[in-house]
């Protein structure tokens, strides 16, 4: 990787975790082409150019990406054509981490293949299904309740739990009315009965090696984040269990720069009767993720950094804690055409808190519009810190 500047790079998808990608670009003296499928994205307000188009169109995905011969196209959503990425990359262009890595992990069948089978990584057990009937039929040797998602979605759309058969039907149709594409396959999942979720953020570099975050625990409604904190109090067996895991899955994965790996923890009794965490491998996002807006506040480089700084291969020195820290996510609760927002001086009273206003145009129930976040003196002060300063901040017309 040449470490001459300035290099450009074009972002496909360029929502709140894009537009950090596209603030950290810019601080190395990048130039940076923000693409979305529609105007005013939040990376389109700070990148040097913006263009709008539909994401899973090939062709119109490989006309923007050859207008621009960008030095590196970094994916940051997971609804593309990837089959258009495998083409860019076949000509020359650098796709992050991969095109492979792209589209195996927009693909929740293709991962869970990797991990369980090829790897043999501890996953949830699982199945597929193509029609409700198959459904029933594989969910009733996993036992009640099931997850049931589509294989195709993002920020948890169209998953359900089941917890009886009777249930099915109408998980079905979530998952189909949820799920990107035309396929119409779901995983059906035993429903894990864990203690904790956690992100570990994973480094990848061009040369050097792997390098991990502080773990980060994280609670999920609707199938999307709702608050994160780090580090995450795992015990060091469970930690080195999940960066054992996360560096071989990447490894396959290849390519470089910050992989996102969730893992359930598991409590479980030993031989001897005592409790002890299992670490059970979920997903994998092979870009920034949004758990990780956390380390905003929370290290000395940001996950987002993290990620620039792998790509180009410039050097990673060490991933340093500044101490507890915590997010809250800021959630619209209705639908607005323009969006302003009241109590954002109240939420930044209080010392050692953050807010950011992620810029979207328009809103929705349960849509994240900001993020508060927060140091403290401990875990949970951060967490309440964050908590408070998120509460005073509310979505209205504008």
């Amino acid at each position: 990787m040449t470490s001459s500047f300035p290099r450009t790079v074009l972002l496909l998808g360029s929502g709140e975790l894009g537009k950090e990608v596209a603030i950290a670009a810019q601080r190395l003296g990048c130039r940076v082409v923000a693409v979305d499928r529609y105007p005013g994205a939040p990376a389109m307000q700070v990148a040097d150019h913006a263009e709008v188009v539909a994401m899973t169109d090939a062709d119109a995905l490989r006309r923007v990406v050859r207008a621009h011969r960008p030095d590196l196209v970094i994916p940051e959503i997971e609804a593309l054509a990837v089959d258009a990425l495998a083409e860019l990359e076949a000509e020359g262009i650098t796709v992050i981490p991969t095109a492979r890595a792209t589209a195996m992990t927009m693909n929740r069948d293709r991962i869970r293949d990797l991990a369980a089978t090829q790897l043999g990584l501890r996953t949830a057990r699982f199945a597929y299904a193509e029609s409700a009937e198959e459904l029933a039929a594989a969910a009733e040797p996993l036992g009640w309740p099931v997850v049931v998602k589509p294989v195709m979605s993002s920020s948890g759309k169209g998953q359900s739990v089941v917890r009886e058969p009777e249930q099915i039907a109408a998980a079905w149709d979530a998952a189909q009315a949820g799920a990107r594409g035309t396929g119409t396959r779901v995983i059906v999942e035993e429903f894990l009965h864990f203690a904790l979720e956690i992100t570990l953020l994973t480094v990848k570099q061009w040369q050097g090696p792997t390098l991990f975050c502080p773990p980060i625990g994280h609670i999920q409604e609707r199938g999307d984040y709702q608050c994160s904190w780090q580090p995450a109090a795992i015990g060091a067996g469970a930690l080195a269990q999940a960066t054992a895991m996360a560096q071989r899955v990447t490894d396959n994965l290849g390519g470089a720069g910050l992989f996102g790996v969730e893992f359930f923890l598991c409590r479980r009794a030993d031989g001897n009767g005592n409790a002890e965490l299992e670490v059970v491998f979920s997903e994998l996002s092979p870009r920034p993720h949004d758990t990780g807006l956390v380390t905003l506040i929370g290290q000395n480089l940001s996950e987002f950094e993290l990620h620039l700084r792998a790509v180009l291969g410039l050097p990673i020195p060490a991933i340093e804690s500044l101490g507890p820290a915590a997010s809250r996510v800021i959630l619209a609760d209705r639908d607005l055409e323009a969006v302003a927002y009241t109590g954002v001086a109240q939420a930044l009273v209080e010392p050692g808190t953050q807010v950011l206003l992620f810029g979207k145009p328009t809103a929705r129930p349960h849509r994240r519009m900001g993020v508060a976040l927060a140091r403290g003196s401990s875990v949970e002060a951060a967490r309440q810190g964050a908590d408070r300063a998120a509460s005073q901040v509310n979505v209205v017309a504008g």
